[in-house]
């Protein structure tokens, strides 16, 4: 069991680095809301960071 939790994480913090990485900071912030509301139980703080994080996907598209 803690080595499933220890993969988990390290996959977390993988993905979360790389969408930092590739879509600044409102892509990590996206994901956070997402994290926040999916533990929260939250529908409107995910759906508010999966906006954000479609914005920051969409972004370099409209632009170019």
């Amino acid at each position: 069991m803690p080595a499933l939790l220890l993969l988990s994480a390290v996959f977390v913090i993988g993905f979360e680095r790389f969408v930092e990485w590739r879509y600044g900071a409102p892509g990590s912030i996206g994901v956070l809301l997402i994290c926040i509301g999916a533990k929260a139980k939250s529908p409107a703080c995910a759906g508010v960071g999966a906006a954000l994080l479609t914005l920051a996907v969409l972004a370099p598209v409209a632009a170019a």
